[in-house]
């Protein structure tokens, strides 16, 4: 563990600089320095100050979470079809976070189901094709390499009025799909 870096990390975080930490803890600029650089250790004593300072405990400053999983194969995603798209899930765990990621391919002249306002965000980026974002009453196109962005306070859907199926990631937040 590089006890240095981790402390660096949680003060830049709490937007905290060398001189206002040490002051904090009353301890010198040039210290926190060196600890930051791991040129010295801090006393058990010390280590508290400072972590008390930075808003945290031992335990949850020296718990590592080697639980968190972050790559996903293909095999860990899930497809549903629906009348005209499918969705796959591409985090299988993402109703447990704050974003949830789909890949959506929506067959010629087919839409989406229309989803009515509820609270949250959605972004997608459209990979192939070309959709009709529908948000209330706007209707915008969204081609190829280019993204949408919306707050879900109105009813909204995307449409697929070409001959050829598109095909994009659709991330919301929270999870809705």
């Amino acid at each position: 563990m590089n006890l240095g870096n981790k402390i660096r990390e949680r003060r830049t975080l709490l937007m905290l600089t060398q001189e206002e930490l040490a002051n904090r803890c009353e301890l010198t600029k040039g210290y926190i320095s060196q600890l930051e650089n791991d040129k010295v250790s801090p006393s058990i004593e010390t280590l508290e100050i400072i972590l008390d300072v930075l808003g945290t405990s031992f335990s949850d400053f020296f718990h590592e979470d080697t639980t968190q999983r972050i790559v996903f194969a293909e095999e860990d995603q899930y497809t549903k079809e629906f009348e005209g798209y499918e969705q796959t899930w591409l985090v299988p765990t993402s109703q447990e976070h704050a974003l949830e990621p789909i890949l959506v391919e929506i067959a010629p002249h087919k839409n989406t189901i229309h989803d009515y306002p509820h609270p949250g965000e959605e972004f997608g980026f459209v990979i192939k094709g070309e959709i009709i974002v529908h948000y209330g009453n706007i209707k915008r196109s969204c081609k190829e390499g280019e993204s949408f962005y919306i707050i879900t306070n109105s009813t909204h859907y995307l449409e697929n009025i070409t001959d050829k199926p598109a095909r994009l990631v659709w991330v919301s937040t929270p999870p809705n799909f």
